[in-house]
């Protein structure tokens, strides 16, 4: 039961880092659960109430981060609410659409999109798609470095039990 423990935890751990670059997958929801399958395996003696504080908040932050920082690359480019919407819908469909390029290309026509439905020009578009994708890139670094965060603070916290 032991290895069967630590491969799932291993396997959530895997899935989450998957999914701060692949959209579809649970992400940081992985990572969480992780603990509670650690819990169930070993023991939740480890975890106080300092650590479920801590891994939370960060689960919190990501998940608002997640949209904001994406919705900050729109808006910081000139995009509007339409563009920041069609732009997140373009990175969920996109890797289904266009399996290779769909996770760029998907935010970019997405955000290009709404702003062609609001009446701006093309080069306007192009530059709001390109903010879409700034976004994006932006917000899986910091994904990737506070699942990071989360992944050592279990270690540190298993360790140090």
């Amino acid at each position: 039961m032991t290895v069967l423990g630590w491969i799932l935890v291993i396997l959530l751990f895997a899935i989450g880092m998957a999914g701060a670059v692949y959209p579809v997958l649970p992400g940081v929801i992985a990572i969480y659960f992780a603990f509670f399958v650690y819990g169930w395996f070993f023991s939740f003696e480890p975890f106080g109430p300092l650590f479920w504080i801590v891994q939370t908040l960060i689960v919190v932050v990501l998940l608002v981060a997640d949209y904001a920082v994406g919705a900050w690359g729109v808006k910081k480019f000139g995009g509007s609410k339409l563009s920041v919407w069609l732009s997140t819908i373009g990175i969920i469909i996109g890797p289904f659409v266009i399996p290779a390029f769909g996770l760029v290309l998907g935010p970019l026509l997405g955000a290009m999109l709404g702003e062609i439905i609001r009446g701006e020009s093309l080069s306007k578009a192009f530059k709001v798609g390109i903010g879409s994708v700034v976004g994006l890139f932006s917000s899986i670094v910091v994904k990737v470095i506070l699942q990071l965060v989360m992944i050592a603070a279990f270690i540190i916290w298993i360790i140090a039990a």
